[in-house]
């Protein structure tokens, strides 16, 4: 349960468990009609729910003992009950292949086919020839003739509405519809099929008139007789039936009437005349029209080509423009996370950033782990994101390293895509800089993959995903690598240090979804380290003390201008390079952009609580609102005396 529309769906579900119980008992007790009509009401409930139980109330459950044939006489219900039977046997065959077809991955296109092939066949070799078989009299073969232009209509009208809510739905916003093993998946189906119940009823009311096909019938017990009696009432032969018009060569059932010995009775409608050849003509060329319409005219608007494999699953952000040439991999890289896959959640009080420690020293060599795995990391109180985490930490754990360190780290992946780790802005060996596809093979889920190289630098660096960045940068793959310089005299001394790692988060609906610069993909969430103001830290100082402020561009897609109140700060390294004393200027905002970092000495000269924050007004919020005078990329110095 993942969306409200889950849990609305989940008491539907009970709805129609219980309405189809209903009806099926119901159907067998008390209601006098032939078995295959009794399937048919208790398939369409299942499809339909409540409002199956309602058409089979409306329309053909005997009121009382006696008045089914009275109470089912009138064409409108006549006609309910022609398209009952024709949506159970050709929504079966439908939602049997779209469950066969989302199992095999095969792309929408050949999908609605195969659909339409599948629901034909069963609803005309099925459930019309085979089942109608003994009302219908004669061989199953002659069924089947008879049975074919009648089925071909209200099988194309059927399809002509599925088809269409089926690709949108399936291939819109939640493509989680795409699974069967989804509740999404049959309410679209269940949908669909009341859409197409409405676009061929018309004609099967119209069929049921002209003598088409039958409508609803009503089945008695016979009295015991004596054999020469049974003999008279015998059934007829299929010419003698009432409404079977040999000449018209096209009759269904014969107007759905059976003979009087064998206790079926069908309710041929007044006015009931033979149907003419332009007659059968137009409205057959009608229905292959809304048929081919119903199945092309969503291509363009969704992507046919795709598939249950390709992005059935995928819930995409509100506001994405998705069109019928967007790629698979574009949908599967702005897609929100599963929340069911996480693998542990931590609360507000839960910092990232954490110094991570050498697991061992092996030769010389210190030996680093990190684990690459799907968490739920609340960035506020009550405001809980789904990312991705090193370590469970976000930002991932800081790595602190010497110049002139030999390091191994193993990389383990518990995703389930893969990733790789770049190391922003080292001097490393070619195969070690971590580009997938490019110096390496991607890290598989399951995988562990071993970077080891001797720090040549020191300064700000810091690490992040190099395989879909896009993704899984923004949703947390990334940490701060602080190197410390092999002679200490070499960098500027500070009373206080404190590393700030950017991130933005798009969080919408109970949804995290990575945040892009593009349609749908703008955020509404704004952290340092991990946390919104005022969930971030403090840092306590007292006047005449100096901070060093260490400004990562970890993950953004917009230049932060980064500001501290309280008197200009003097800039000291840039992108991991000490400036020179000439070089160093005072500034007191710096615009940090995408992969960017800054060294920055901060003199506290009063006392009090000042500022640092993001000068675009936009990001000092929290989903557009300010809490406490701010929010987002925001904290606070405490200066005391």
């Amino acid at each position: 349960m993942i969306q409200p529309i889950d849990y609305f769906l989940a008491g539907w579900f009970v709805l129609v468990a219980i309405s189809t119980i209903w009806v099926g008992v119901d159907q067998f007790r008390h209601n006098p009609e032939p078995a295959v009509m009794k399937w048919g009401f208790i398939l369409v409930t299942l499809y339909l729910g409540p409002i199956g139980a309602l058409l089979y109330v409306l329309a053909d459950k005997e009121p009382r003992p006696g008045e089914h044939e009275e109470f089912t006489r009138p064409l409108w219900k006549q006609g309910i009950g022609s398209t009952i039977h024709c949506v159970a046997g050709d929504a079966t065959g439908i939602i049997v292949a779209a469950v066969v077809v989302a199992s095999l991955g095969l792309p929408m296109w050949l999908d609605l086919i195969i659909e339409y092939v599948a629901g034909f066949a069963f609803g005309l070799f099925v459930f019309q020839a085979l089942f109608m078989k003994n009302m219908m009299g004669g061989s199953y073969w002659q069924n089947v003739r008879r049975s074919f232009l009648p089925e071909f209509i209200s099988m194309n009208l059927m399809m002509a509405g599925m088809a269409p809510v089926m690709s949108l739905l399936m291939m819109g916003r939640d493509m989680r519809a795409m699974l069967p093993t989804e509740l999404l998946f049959w309410a679209v189906m269940s949908f669909g099929i009341a859409v197409g119940f409405v676009l061929a009823y018309p004609v099967n009311v119209w069929m049921v008139k002209k003598g088409l096909k039958h409508g609803l019938m009503t089945v008695r017990p016979q009295p015991a007789t004596r054999p020469e009696a049974h003999a008279e009432h015998s059934p007829q032969p299929p010419e003698a039936h009432a409404g079977h018009d040999a000449h018209a060569g096209h009759d269904e059932t014969g107007g759905g009437a059976s003979s009087p010995g064998s206790g079926h009775e069908a309710h041929q409608p007044s006015g009931a005349g033979r149907v003419t050849v332009p007659q059968l003509t137009v409205v057959g060329a009608f229905s292959a029209i809304a048929l081919v319409v119903g199945m092309v005219a969503p291509a363009n608007a969704v992507n046919m080509t795709l598939s249950a494999h390709d992005v059935g699953g995928l819930i995409m952000p509100p506001g994405m423009i998705m069109t019928r040439d967007t790629p698979a991999e574009a949908m599967r890289d702005m897609a929100a996370v599963d929340p069911r896959a996480a693998t542990a959640a931590y609360d507000v009080d839960t910092r990232g950033d954490e110094v991570l420690e050498p697991a061992r020293i092996e030769g010389g060599v210190k030996v680093f782990e990190l684990t690459v795995s799907q968490i739920r990391w609340e960035i506020l109180p009550g405001v809980t994101v789904d990312a991705y985490a090193y370590n469970g930490q976000i930002p991932g754990p800081r790595l602190q390293f010497t110049q002139g360190d030999r390091i191994r780290i193993d990389v383990t992946n518990e995703l389930d895509e893969s990733t790789t780790v770049h190391w922003h802005g080292l001097d490393v060996p070619n195969e070690m800089d971590g580009p997938a596809g490019i110096t390496q093979d991607p890290i598989q889920p399951g995988d562990t993959y071993r970077y080891e190289y001797t720090v040549k630098q020191w300064g700000t660096f810091f690490y992040h995903s190099h395989d879909h960045a896009d993704r899984q940068q923004a949703l947390g793959l990334y940490g701060a690598l602080i190197i410390d310089p092999a002679d200490a005299a070499a960098q500027p001394p500070a009373d206080h240090e404190y590393t700030i790692q950017l991130q933005e988060w798009l969080s919408r609906e109970g949804l995290t979804y990575p945040a892009m610069p593009m349609e749908g993909g703008m955020p509404n969430y704004f952290t340092i380290n991990g946390k919104a103001y005022p969930a971030t830290e403090t840092i306590d100082m007292k006047v005449g003390e100096t901070l060093r402020v260490r400004f990562i561009g970890s993950n953004t897609i917009d230049i932060h201008p980064m500001h501290i109140h309280g008197g200009p700060f003097t800039v000291v390294a840039r992108d991991g390079a000490a400036l020179t004393t000439e070089q160093q200027f005072q500034a007191d905002t710096i615009n940090v952009g995408p992969g960017q970092r800054y060294d920055v000495l901060w003199n506290a000269l009063e006392p009090g609580q000042w500022l640092i924050h993001c000068h675009i007004n936009h990001h000092t919020t929290n989903n557009n609102v300010e809490t406490d005078g701010a929010g987002g990329l925001t904290m606070i110095i405490n200066v005391t005396e």
